[in-house]
């Protein structure tokens, strides 16, 4: 096992570290009240290669592994959980997914626009009456010569109104039959392809979360990624590398609450000295730094197994659950440090107490992280 960081990690981290602290910052507050999605701020991204990390440079992406992914993630989301999301979401998801099963001609046509954040992706999965029970999704898809005819809506789907382009799992065959299901690619501006409500979210405000409504729109055949009924399968495939995503978006909300509770406990004064110098504050920072660190570990055993083309599913589920869970932890302690001033919009801590909460649920529960560890525990 190696530990060390390598030079690419080093660098695309200060990269985003640094891109965070001039871009992000000033203007996490009112972006969060506001529900602004700041799309000026991906074509940003994408022109420093931070949208489209995992992309082969032959189609103009960065090149980069999952290592240098995870950091990147891990760096925004420190400050902004809600952009550190839409750019997990664009880069596993949307782009992910068309990287993985799209022919070559489909690579070239999508993946240029996608890695430079000309385009921003969309992906669509979930319906309002099928979240964690997709085989039985309502969208379908009818072959009509040249064209399939969608009919039907997305929920909770990340740009689902500024995506310009979103691979969405169809139905073509029979109802709860995972061999009915298939992936296309429909691009903005087609027929009958429109938005739907926008939520309205506890955290991550800063992140476009809508429905997509398909009323008979006509997408290509040649949209179709891989073979008819091939979707499902491939968009369990998506979901490993996504829960490294959440994984690594939890890791960074974490460790933005952990070091603001660490600086503001050395700077609150109490009873004459710092409370950090309480036993009660530095055990809980204690608990933080510890569950940080396994943690990180999860995820970076994941994401070598990804780099290396070996099966996932297991670690990647076990570090989206505990990773998730831990941050969810890790804020409510931050804010219990910092007391009554945490429980207020003028300290950081109560955003990624809001934020945190989303991991556990997004990609799959912790209750579905559970279900897909203990199936492959029993094998």
């Amino acid at each position: 096992m190696d530990f060390s960081i390598s030079d690419n990690q080093k660098m695309i981290g200060q990269m985003a570290k640094d891109f965070a602290e001039k871009h992000i910052r000033p203007n996490v507050m009112a972006w969060d009240e506001e529900q602004h999605f700041p799309l000026e701020l991906f074509k940003q991204l994408g022109e420093q290669g931070m949208m489209g990390i995992l992309v082969p440079q032959e189609y103009g992406g960065s090149g980069f592994g999952y290592a240098e992914y995870v950091t990147t993630i891990v760096e925004i989301a420190k400050v902004c959980g809600s952009i550190g999301l839409s750019v997990a979401a664009h880069n596993s998801l949307c782009t992910g997914h068309i990287l993985a099963f799209a022919n070559e001609e489909q690579k070239h046509r999508w993946l240029p626009k996608l890695a430079t954040a000309e385009w921003l992706g969309a992906w669509g999965l979930t319906e309002a009456n099928t979240g964690s029970d997709a085989m039985r999704m309502a969208t379908t898809a009818v072959l009509d010569g040249d064209h399939y005819i969608v009919n039907g809506s997305k929920n909770w789907i990340t740009h689902g109104k500024s995506g310009d382009v979103a691979v969405v799992m169809v139905r073509t065959g029979e109802k709860g039959d995972s061999k009915g299901i298939s992936a296309l690619v429909i691009e903005r501006g087609t027929l009958g392809f429109n938005a739907g409500k926008k939520e309205n979210k506890l955290g991550m405000r800063a992140s476009e979360t809508t429905e997509m409504v398909f009323d008979n729109c006509r997408v290509p055949k040649e949209n179709l990624l891989g073979a008819e009924g091939e979707g499902f399968k491939q968009a369990m495939k998506v979901l490993d590398g996504g829960r490294i995503s959440i994984a690594a978006l939890s890791l960074g909300i974490a460790k933005g609450a952990f070091e603001a509770a660490v600086a503001y406990s050395k700077e609150r004064h109490q009873f004459g000295q710092p409370i950090s110098n309480f036993q009660g504050i530095a055990f809980k920072l204690a608990d933080m730094a510890t569950e940080i660190e396994a943690a990180e570990l999860l995820i970076m055993q994941a994401a070598d197994l990804k780099n290396r083309h070996l099966p996932v599913t297991r670690q990647s589920a076990m570090a989206k659950y505990f990773a998730s869970e831990v941050a969810v932890r890790c804020a409510n302690e931050a804010v219990q440090i910092f007391g009554g001033y945490g429980y207020t919009k003028d300290f950081p801590v109560e955003k990624f107490y809001r934020d945190a909460k989303l991991c556990t649920i997004g990609e799959g529960t912790s209750e579905i992280q559970k279900i897909v560890i203990s199936r492959e525990v029993l094998k």
